[in-house]
Protein backbone atom coordinates (compact mmCIF):
# COMPACT_ATOMS: atom_id res chain seq x y z
CA UNK A 1 0.00 0.00 0.00
CA UNK A 2 1.30 3.25 -0.80
CA UNK A 3 1.46 6.54 1.83
CA UNK A 4 3.46 9.44 2.59
CA UNK A 5 5.29 9.40 5.45
CA UNK A 6 7.23 11.38 7.56
CA UNK A 7 10.03 10.00 9.00
CA UNK A 8 11.16 12.78 11.86
CA UNK A 9 9.71 15.69 12.96
CA UNK A 10 11.12 18.92 11.50
CA UNK A 11 11.60 17.60 7.71
CA UNK A 12 10.17 19.47 4.94
CA UNK A 13 9.01 17.05 2.68
CA UNK A 14 7.13 13.60 3.21
CA UNK A 15 8.25 10.52 1.22
CA UNK A 16 5.97 8.47 -0.29
CA UNK A 17 6.68 4.50 0.06
CA UNK A 18 4.60 1.65 -1.42
CA UNK A 19 5.61 -1.08 1.61
CA UNK A 20 3.21 0.64 4.40
CA UNK A 21 0.61 -1.79 6.19
CA UNK A 22 -2.31 -1.14 8.30
CA UNK A 23 -2.76 -2.45 11.99
CA UNK A 24 -5.06 -2.72 14.47
CA UNK A 25 -7.83 -4.35 12.58
CA UNK A 26 -10.40 -5.81 14.36
CA UNK A 27 -13.29 -5.62 16.95
CA UNK A 28 -14.74 -2.52 16.80
CA UNK A 29 -12.52 -0.95 14.03
CA UNK A 30 -12.99 -0.23 10.15
CA UNK A 31 -11.08 -0.49 6.90
CA UNK A 32 -11.30 2.53 4.78
CA UNK A 33 -10.24 3.13 0.93
CA UNK A 34 -8.94 6.57 0.66
CA UNK A 35 -11.03 8.16 -2.19
CA UNK A 36 -10.16 12.02 -1.53
CA UNK A 37 -8.62 13.72 0.98
CA UNK A 38 -7.54 18.03 1.77
CA UNK A 39 -4.37 19.30 2.52
CA UNK A 40 -4.55 21.25 5.88
CA UNK A 41 -2.27 24.08 7.47
CA UNK A 42 -2.60 21.63 10.91
CA UNK A 43 -0.66 18.64 8.47
CA UNK A 44 2.51 21.49 8.15
CA UNK A 45 1.85 21.94 11.95
CA UNK A 46 2.42 18.61 13.13
CA UNK A 47 5.30 17.99 10.30
CA UNK A 48 7.43 20.93 12.00
CA UNK A 49 6.50 20.05 15.54
CA UNK A 50 4.00 22.81 16.44
CA UNK A 51 1.72 20.58 17.30
CA UNK A 52 2.85 17.43 19.17
CA UNK A 53 2.84 13.95 17.09
CA UNK A 54 4.63 11.14 17.47
CA UNK A 55 7.04 10.05 14.09
CA UNK A 56 7.02 8.64 11.93
CA UNK A 57 3.93 9.69 11.23
CA UNK A 58 1.52 9.65 8.13
CA UNK A 59 0.12 13.31 7.72
CA UNK A 60 -3.27 13.95 7.12
CA UNK A 61 -6.64 13.91 9.36
CA UNK A 62 -9.55 15.29 6.79
CA UNK A 63 -10.50 12.48 4.31
CA UNK A 64 -12.95 10.52 2.68
CA UNK A 65 -13.54 6.84 0.79
CA UNK A 66 -15.48 4.17 1.16
CA UNK A 67 -15.86 1.21 3.88
CA UNK A 68 -13.77 -2.31 2.70
CA UNK A 69 -14.27 -4.13 5.88
CA UNK A 70 -16.01 -3.69 9.31
CA UNK A 71 -14.70 -5.68 12.79
CA UNK A 72 -16.88 -7.34 14.86
CA UNK A 73 -18.94 -5.56 17.32
CA UNK A 74 -19.37 -2.73 15.00
CA UNK A 75 -23.27 -1.65 14.16
CA UNK A 76 -24.39 0.92 11.74
CA UNK A 77 -21.66 0.54 9.09
CA UNK A 78 -21.29 -1.82 6.34
CA UNK A 79 -18.38 -2.87 3.27
CA UNK A 80 -19.27 -0.17 1.20
CA UNK A 81 -20.67 2.45 2.89
CA UNK A 82 -19.77 6.14 1.75
CA UNK A 83 -17.93 7.74 4.70
CA UNK A 84 -15.84 10.80 5.56
CA UNK A 85 -13.24 10.57 8.26
CA UNK A 86 -13.77 12.10 11.88
CA UNK A 87 -10.42 12.97 13.66
CA UNK A 88 -11.80 13.56 16.92
CA UNK A 89 -14.75 11.18 17.49
CA UNK A 90 -16.76 11.38 21.10
CA UNK A 91 -17.01 8.62 22.65
CA UNK A 92 -20.33 9.09 24.09
CA UNK A 93 -19.11 8.80 28.27
CA UNK A 94 -16.92 10.92 29.44
CA UNK A 95 -17.62 14.30 31.56
CA UNK A 96 -17.62 16.63 28.75
CA UNK A 97 -19.73 14.15 26.30
CA UNK A 98 -22.19 14.07 28.58
CA UNK A 99 -22.02 18.00 29.04
CA UNK A 100 -22.80 18.38 25.46
CA UNK A 101 -19.14 19.16 25.21
CA UNK A 102 -18.23 16.51 22.74
CA UNK A 103 -15.34 18.24 20.82
CA UNK A 104 -13.56 18.45 24.14
CA UNK A 105 -13.90 14.32 24.35
CA UNK A 106 -10.05 13.43 24.55
CA UNK A 107 -10.62 9.70 23.17
CA UNK A 108 -9.47 10.83 19.98
CA UNK A 109 -6.62 12.49 21.18
CA UNK A 110 -5.86 9.48 22.81
CA UNK A 111 -5.51 7.64 19.00
CA UNK A 112 -2.64 9.72 18.30
CA UNK A 113 -0.25 7.72 20.54
CA UNK A 114 -1.06 3.72 19.09
CA UNK A 115 0.25 3.48 15.87
CA UNK A 116 -2.45 3.03 12.89
CA UNK A 117 0.64 1.69 10.06
CA UNK A 118 3.55 -0.66 10.31
CA UNK A 119 6.50 -0.62 7.19
CA UNK A 120 7.63 -4.35 7.34
CA UNK A 121 11.75 -3.98 7.71
CA UNK A 122 11.75 -0.41 8.42
CA UNK A 123 13.30 1.04 11.64
CA UNK A 124 11.43 1.65 13.26
CA UNK A 125 8.57 -0.43 11.76
CA UNK A 126 5.76 1.34 13.79
CA UNK A 127 4.07 4.27 11.69
CA UNK A 128 1.96 6.68 13.36
CA UNK A 129 -1.04 8.34 11.91
CA UNK A 130 -1.71 12.24 12.52
CA UNK A 131 -4.06 12.70 15.02
CA UNK A 132 -4.94 8.95 15.06
CA UNK A 133 -6.02 8.85 11.35
CA UNK A 134 -3.24 9.51 8.60
CA UNK A 135 -5.04 10.09 5.43
CA UNK A 136 -2.41 10.51 3.57
CA UNK A 137 -2.62 6.70 2.52
CA UNK A 138 -4.42 4.31 0.24
CA UNK A 139 -6.19 2.69 3.49
CA UNK A 140 -6.49 3.03 6.20
CA UNK A 141 -7.95 1.36 9.80
CA UNK A 142 -9.92 3.87 12.48
CA UNK A 143 -12.41 3.60 15.15
CA UNK A 144 -16.03 2.88 13.59
CA UNK A 145 -16.58 6.52 15.64
CA UNK A 146 -14.38 7.89 13.00
CA UNK A 147 -16.06 6.91 10.03
CA UNK A 148 -19.06 8.84 9.42
CA UNK A 149 -22.09 8.15 6.57
CA UNK A 150 -22.27 10.80 3.90
CA UNK A 151 -25.26 11.17 1.55
CA UNK A 152 -24.52 9.94 -2.03
CA UNK A 153 -25.02 13.39 -3.60
CA UNK A 154 -21.57 14.17 -1.28
CA UNK A 155 -18.74 14.02 -3.41
CA UNK A 156 -15.44 12.21 -1.67
CA UNK A 157 -13.63 15.73 -2.21
CA UNK A 158 -16.42 18.12 -0.46
CA UNK A 159 -16.69 15.41 2.28
CA UNK A 160 -13.14 15.36 2.78
CA UNK A 161 -13.35 19.24 3.42
CA UNK A 162 -16.24 19.19 6.03
CA UNK A 163 -14.19 16.35 7.82
CA UNK A 164 -11.98 19.97 9.36
CA UNK A 165 -10.91 22.66 7.90
CA UNK A 166 -14.59 23.66 6.93
CA UNK A 167 -16.83 22.61 9.73
CA UNK A 168 -13.68 24.22 11.89
CA UNK A 169 -14.27 27.30 10.23
CA UNK A 170 -18.08 27.38 10.21
CA UNK A 171 -18.19 25.67 13.72
CA UNK A 172 -16.17 29.14 15.17
CA UNK A 173 -18.95 31.75 13.87
CA UNK A 174 -22.08 29.29 14.43
CA UNK A 175 -21.53 27.50 17.55
CA UNK A 176 -18.22 29.31 19.05
CA UNK A 177 -18.79 33.59 18.40
CA UNK A 178 -22.59 33.15 17.54
CA UNK A 179 -21.67 36.30 14.94
CA UNK A 180 -25.36 38.26 14.65
CA UNK A 181 -26.73 40.00 12.12
CA UNK A 182 -25.75 43.46 10.79
CA UNK A 183 -21.77 43.22 13.25
CA UNK A 184 -19.20 43.74 11.92
CA UNK A 185 -16.24 40.99 11.57
CA UNK A 186 -12.55 40.98 10.70
CA UNK A 187 -10.89 37.60 9.91
CA UNK A 188 -7.03 37.16 10.35
CA UNK A 189 -5.85 34.50 7.99
CA UNK A 190 -7.68 33.33 4.93
CA UNK A 191 -6.92 29.96 3.92
CA UNK A 192 -9.40 27.16 3.44
CA UNK A 193 -10.06 27.36 7.28
CA UNK A 194 -10.39 31.37 7.08
CA UNK A 195 -12.14 31.52 4.06
CA UNK A 196 -14.98 28.81 5.73
CA UNK A 197 -15.09 31.58 8.89
CA UNK A 198 -15.82 34.62 5.95
CA UNK A 199 -18.53 32.06 4.35
CA UNK A 200 -20.06 31.50 7.81
CA UNK A 201 -20.12 35.30 8.66
CA UNK A 202 -22.21 35.62 5.71
CA UNK A 203 -24.62 33.08 5.91
CA UNK A 204 -25.31 34.79 10.02
CA UNK A 205 -25.76 37.90 8.27
CA UNK A 206 -22.84 40.39 9.34
CA UNK A 207 -23.09 43.70 7.10
CA UNK A 208 -19.42 44.03 7.16
CA UNK A 209 -16.74 41.41 6.61
CA UNK A 210 -12.97 42.15 6.32
CA UNK A 211 -10.44 39.58 5.23
CA UNK A 212 -7.24 40.03 6.21
CA UNK A 213 -4.15 38.11 4.51
CA UNK A 214 -0.45 38.57 3.44
CA UNK A 215 -1.09 37.05 0.17
CA UNK A 216 -3.01 39.07 -2.66
CA UNK A 217 -4.54 35.77 -4.16
CA UNK A 218 -6.38 34.98 -0.87
CA UNK A 219 -7.46 38.63 -0.66
CA UNK A 220 -8.56 38.31 -3.78
CA UNK A 221 -10.38 34.67 -3.25
CA UNK A 222 -11.82 36.23 0.07
CA UNK A 223 -14.02 38.74 -1.99
CA UNK A 224 -15.14 35.89 -3.92
CA UNK A 225 -16.37 33.99 -1.00
CA UNK A 226 -18.56 37.11 0.96
CA UNK A 227 -15.64 39.49 2.55
CA UNK A 228 -16.60 43.08 1.88
CA UNK A 229 -12.78 44.15 2.22
CA UNK A 230 -10.00 42.57 1.72
CA UNK A 231 -6.73 44.39 2.89
CA UNK A 232 -3.14 43.31 3.69
CA UNK A 233 -1.80 43.53 7.36
CA UNK A 234 -0.33 46.84 7.95
CA UNK A 235 -3.90 47.89 6.12
CA UNK A 236 -6.10 46.84 8.83
CA UNK A 237 -5.88 49.72 11.21
CA UNK A 238 -7.23 52.05 8.00
CA UNK A 239 -9.84 48.84 7.30
CA UNK A 240 -10.88 49.33 11.20
CA UNK A 241 -11.48 53.22 11.03
CA UNK A 242 -13.16 53.23 7.70
CA UNK A 243 -15.66 50.36 8.84
CA UNK A 244 -16.01 51.12 12.46
CA UNK A 245 -15.58 54.60 13.09
CA UNK A 246 -12.29 53.16 14.93
CA UNK A 247 -14.11 51.41 17.70
CA UNK A 248 -12.97 48.26 16.78
CA UNK A 249 -14.64 44.72 15.00
CA UNK A 250 -17.24 43.28 16.70
CA UNK A 251 -16.11 40.08 16.23
CA UNK A 252 -12.64 39.27 15.27
CA UNK A 253 -11.54 35.47 14.44
CA UNK A 254 -7.64 34.72 14.23
CA UNK A 255 -7.25 31.39 12.07
CA UNK A 256 -3.23 31.80 12.15
CA UNK A 257 -2.41 29.99 15.33
CA UNK A 258 0.33 33.05 16.58
CA UNK A 259 0.66 35.24 19.53
CA UNK A 260 1.31 37.85 17.62
CA UNK A 261 -1.71 37.54 15.62
CA UNK A 262 -3.68 36.93 18.68
CA UNK A 263 -2.48 39.74 20.28
CA UNK A 264 -3.31 42.12 17.30
CA UNK A 265 -6.71 40.83 16.72
CA UNK A 266 -7.33 41.54 20.51
CA UNK A 267 -6.53 45.06 19.52
CA UNK A 268 -9.10 45.56 16.71
CA UNK A 269 -11.99 43.99 18.73
CA UNK A 270 -14.00 46.63 19.82
CA UNK A 271 -14.84 47.00 23.78
CA UNK A 272 -16.81 44.46 25.00
CA UNK A 273 -16.50 42.31 21.62
CA UNK A 274 -15.55 39.13 20.67
CA UNK A 275 -11.93 37.75 19.73
CA UNK A 276 -12.13 34.06 18.66
CA UNK A 277 -9.19 32.16 18.27
CA UNK A 278 -9.42 28.98 15.81
CA UNK A 279 -5.77 29.19 14.61
CA UNK A 280 -3.66 26.67 16.34
CA UNK A 281 -0.72 27.32 17.91
CA UNK A 282 2.39 26.33 19.79
CA UNK A 283 2.93 25.02 23.17
CA UNK A 284 5.77 27.34 23.88
CA UNK A 285 4.18 30.72 21.98
CA UNK A 286 2.40 32.40 24.88
CA UNK A 287 0.01 35.25 24.44
CA UNK A 288 0.25 38.14 26.89
CA UNK A 289 -2.75 40.75 28.56
CA UNK A 290 -2.44 42.88 31.61
CA UNK A 291 -5.02 42.35 34.45
CA UNK A 292 -6.39 46.12 33.79
CA UNK A 293 -7.26 45.72 30.00
CA UNK A 294 -9.03 42.48 30.95
CA UNK A 295 -11.10 44.31 33.09
CA UNK A 296 -11.66 47.49 31.29
CA UNK A 297 -12.25 46.52 27.99
CA UNK A 298 -14.42 43.65 28.85
CA UNK A 299 -14.21 41.57 25.41
CA UNK A 300 -14.11 37.97 25.52
CA UNK A 301 -12.22 36.04 24.82
CA UNK A 302 -12.85 32.85 23.11
CA UNK A 303 -10.82 29.94 21.63
CA UNK A 304 -12.61 27.55 19.27
CA UNK A 305 -11.98 23.98 19.02
CA UNK A 306 -12.94 21.46 15.77
CA UNK A 307 -15.86 24.42 15.84
CA UNK A 308 -16.75 24.72 19.35
CA UNK A 309 -19.61 22.05 19.21
CA UNK A 310 -20.89 18.78 18.26
CA UNK A 311 -19.52 17.74 14.75
CA UNK A 312 -21.67 15.38 13.96
CA UNK A 313 -24.42 17.73 13.83
CA UNK A 314 -22.14 20.65 12.74
CA UNK A 315 -21.30 17.99 9.29
CA UNK A 316 -25.35 17.71 8.60
CA UNK A 317 -25.65 21.55 9.03
CA UNK A 318 -22.88 22.13 6.66
CA UNK A 319 -23.84 20.04 3.59
CA UNK A 320 -27.71 21.29 3.97
CA UNK A 321 -26.35 24.80 3.86
CA UNK A 322 -24.28 23.43 0.88
CA UNK A 323 -27.03 22.00 -0.72
CA UNK A 324 -29.18 25.05 -0.37
CA UNK A 325 -26.57 26.84 -2.02
CA UNK A 326 -25.64 28.90 0.82
CA UNK A 327 -21.73 28.06 0.96
CA UNK A 328 -19.64 27.58 -1.70
CA UNK A 329 -17.27 24.10 -1.37
CA UNK A 330 -16.20 23.12 -4.87
CA UNK A 331 -14.39 26.77 -4.75
CA UNK A 332 -12.48 26.18 -1.48
CA UNK A 333 -10.37 23.35 -3.58
CA UNK A 334 -8.19 25.64 -6.42
CA UNK A 335 -5.51 22.66 -6.94
CA UNK A 336 -5.76 18.51 -7.08
CA UNK A 337 -2.70 15.87 -6.76
CA UNK A 338 -2.23 12.69 -6.65
CA UNK A 339 -0.64 11.39 -3.78
CA UNK A 340 3.11 11.06 -5.56
CA UNK A 341 2.70 15.01 -6.08
CA UNK A 342 2.06 15.25 -2.16
CA UNK A 343 5.32 17.72 -1.80
CA UNK A 344 4.27 20.05 -4.62
CA UNK A 345 0.71 20.32 -2.54
CA UNK A 346 2.95 21.28 0.78
CA UNK A 347 4.69 23.88 -1.58
CA UNK A 348 1.83 25.47 -2.68
CA UNK A 349 0.60 25.54 0.70
CA UNK A 350 3.13 26.86 2.67
CA UNK A 351 3.56 29.65 -0.02
CA UNK A 352 -0.05 30.38 -0.06
CA UNK A 353 -1.25 29.63 -2.96
CA UNK A 354 -3.98 26.75 -2.01
CA UNK A 355 -6.74 27.64 -0.13
CA UNK A 356 -6.70 23.70 -0.13
CA UNK A 357 -5.34 20.79 -2.27
CA UNK A 358 -7.38 17.78 -2.55
CA UNK A 359 -5.14 14.55 -2.90
CA UNK A 360 -6.99 12.65 -5.16
CA UNK A 361 -6.24 8.82 -4.17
Amino acid sequence: MRAAVLHETGQDKLEVLDDIETVGFGPGKVRLRLRATGLCHSDLSAMAGVLPQPAPFVPGHEGAGEIVDVGDGVTGLSAGDRVLVCWLPACGGCPACGRGQTELCMSGFMNAGVPNFRRPGGSPEEVFGMSGTGTFAEEIVLPAECAVPIPDDVPYDIAALIGCGVTTGLGAVFNTARVEAGSSVAVIGCGGVGISVIQGARASGAAQIVAVDPVESRREAALSFGATEAVAPDGLDTARNSVTAGEGFDYVFEVVGRSATARRAYEITRRGGTLCVVGAGALDDFLQFNMFELFFDEKRILPSLYGGGDVLRSYRRTIDLWRAGRIDLEGLITHRVRLGEINEAIGQMRTGEALRTCVEM
